[in-house]
């Protein structure tokens, strides 16, 4: 089939997102969901991001790294909530050409972004527990602004790349994305073109840039255990354990439901559709719930908020 057959990106003026194949009075009950959901991620990280910037306690590497996770996870959910509660409630539930482009840059860009933050604060956790004497000298403002900033850039060249590759295709006459936003391998599927350079450009974003934030995770972490079976006491090995727990628990919901996604069979497009639901606001909704029930500093902090509001009153 020739280009001109099969229609090319240029022609291309929108998309049609399926979202999720139900009966149409059910796309009510989605949209309440998906607001309610994304209204709490408002919510609990907007809050988070506030305690850490106004309590001079939270002053630390730590919470630099958690306060851009926030946002972070903010502004993806952002990025795919808003499109997908729109569509719910239309009846062409179309996005443009542009639109798409955008939405899967900003996701990329965020997603790929967070794998690096959450690769610095298990490196911070690792410096914390297993050089604690070098750690406020080796973690300065300086490092950790570039880890961040190096993180951005990352996420920045990784969704450059994956946008101009999953674009450059030419599409064949269904404009149809069996999702609820513009996930790049729904959007390869309804593509014309041989898409050997996109699969090399893919595994290439995964070995050069998703694999070595895994590795540091895991790699910390290796030492950090090996670290705390030395410390004698009990009580030692759980405080140097709880200050991790929060944080391989937001890498567990993350990777893992990102992992069945994208790494699994698709045997069940609905099912993956479900999955995809819990890394763009579940996961974001739960991040500053296990932070704040799970760590005494930022507890500590919410108290004095409520305290002060409650006196004000």
């Amino acid at each position: 089939m020739s280009d001109k057959g099969a229609g090319n990106h240029s022609d291309v003026t929108d998309f049609t997102l399926v979202g999720f194949r139900v009966r149409p009075e059910l796309h009510i009950l989605l949209f309440l969901v998906f607001l309610l959901v994304y209204g709490m991620v408002l919510l609990g990280n907007i809050s988070m991001m506030a305690i850490i910037v106004t309590d001079s306690q939270l002053n630390t590497p730590m919470y630099f790294f958690l306060s851009n996770l926030s946002f972070i996870d903010l502004s993806y959910s952002t990025v795919i909530a808003l499109q997908a509660m729109v569509n719910f409630l239309s009846e062409k539930k179309t996005v443009s050409f542009v639109g798409c482009a955008a939405q899967l840059f900003f996701f990329a860009f965020f997603i790929v972004t967070e794998g690096f933050i959450l690769a610095a604060m298990a490196y911070d956790r690792f410096m914390a527990i297993c050089n604690p004497l070098l750690y406020s000298v080796h973690m300065s403002r300086r490092l950790c602004s570039q880890l961040v900033a190096g993180s951005y850039l990352c996420g920045w060249l990784s969704s450059i790349l994956q946008v101009s590759i999953t674009f450059s295709v030419s599409f064949c006459a269904s404009r149809v994305i069996d999702h609820f936003y513009c996930d790049s391998y729904q959007i390869e599927k309804i593509s014309c073109s041989n898409l050997s350079v996109n699969k090399m450009v893919s595994l290439s974003l995964a070995a050069f840039i998703i694999l070595p934030t895994i590795v540091v995770i895991v790699v910390s972490y290796m030492y950090i255990v090996t670290t705390v079976l030395k410390i004698p006491s009990v009580e030692g090995r759980k405080k140097a354990f709880s200050t991790c727990s929060s944080h391989l628990g937001v890498v567990s919901l993350l990777y893992g439901t990102v992992s069945f996604v994208y790494l699994t069979p698709p045997s069940n497009p609905e099912l993956c559709k479900v999955a995809s639901v819990f890394y763009i606001l579940v996961t974001p909704m739960l991040n500053p719930l296990i932070y704040s029930l799970r760590n005494k500093d930022v507890k500590q902090a919410l108290g004095k908020v409520l305290w002060k509001k409650k006196s004000l009153d």
